[in-house]
C-alpha cells in the first residue's frame, strides 16, 4: 500500500527554542528533513503555537530562520498541545492525500506527544523522528524527567504503542524514506 507522507514541524518556534534541549541539534536535523521532503515533492507543514507567552506577531513566537516555511508552505495555528483540536490540520493533510505523517519538533511531552497520538487517532500511519523532536532543557531534580530520558522514554513509547491498523515507526532522521520507496 502506497503511504504519502508530510512532514510536521512543531512549535519551532525563538522563544522555544531558547529554552530546548540540544536546540541547535534538534533544528539541524529538522531543516535537513525539510530540505529532503521538499526535493521529494513531501508537503511539510508547520504548526505554530499561539498563547501564553507565545503572543502572534512577537519575536518569539516566530519560527525559527532556520525552518522558515516558504510562502507555499502550509502553516497550521494552534492553541493547545493537539495539533488537531479546533484547527484546519485534519482537513488540510486529507486534501494533500496525506496517509502518513512525520513528526517532529517541540515539546516531545506535550504537543508531539498529543499530536502523534491524535494523528493515530485521526487513522494516520506515522513515523515519529527519534532525533527530531525536543523538550526544554531542565535539571535532573524535581518531577520531570530529564530532556534527554524524555526523549528516550517516548521514542521506546512509540516503539510498542498499539494502534489497531496503523503502521507506527521511531527512526532516526537519516532513515525517513521521503521517496515512497
Amino acid at each position: 500500500m502506497s503511504h504519502s507522507l508530510a512532514l510536521l514541524v512543531i512549535d519551532m518556534q525563538n522563544a522555544l527554542a531558547a529554552i530546548s534541549y540540544r536546540s541547535a541539534e534538534t533544528i539541524a536535523v529538522i531543516a535537513a528533513l525539510r530540505e529532503r521532503a521538499k526535493a521529494a515533492g513531501v508537503p511539510v507543514v508547520t504548526i505554530q503555537h499561539r498563547g501564553g507567552e507565545l503572543e502572534a506577531g512577537t519575536e518569539g513566537w516566530r519560527i525559527v530562520p532556520a525552518l522558515t516555511p516558504a510562502a507555499d508552505e502550509v502553516v497550521v495555528h494552534k492553541t493547545s498541545a493537539d495539533s488537531f483540536l479546533h484547527t484546519d490540520l485534519d482537513k488540510t493533510l486529507k486534501a494533500l492525500g496525506v496517509t502518513e505523517v512525520v513528526i517532529t519538533g517541540f515539546a516531545t511531552e506535550v504537543c508531539v506527544d498529543t499530536t502523534a497520538r491524535q494523528a493515530l487517532s485521526h487513522q494516520y500511519d506515522l513515523v515519529l523522528v527519534a532525533d527530531g523532536h525536543t523538550t526544554s532543557e531542565r535539571p535532573d531534580t524535581g518531577e520531570y524527567a530529564s530532556p534527554e530520558r524524555s526523549i528516550a522514554h517516548h521514542n521506546e513509547i512509540f516503539r510498542h504503542i498499539d494502534f489497531p491498523g496503523r503502521r507506527i515507526r521511531v527512526v532516526p532522521a537519516h532513515e525517513v524514506d521521503f521517496t515512497g520507496a
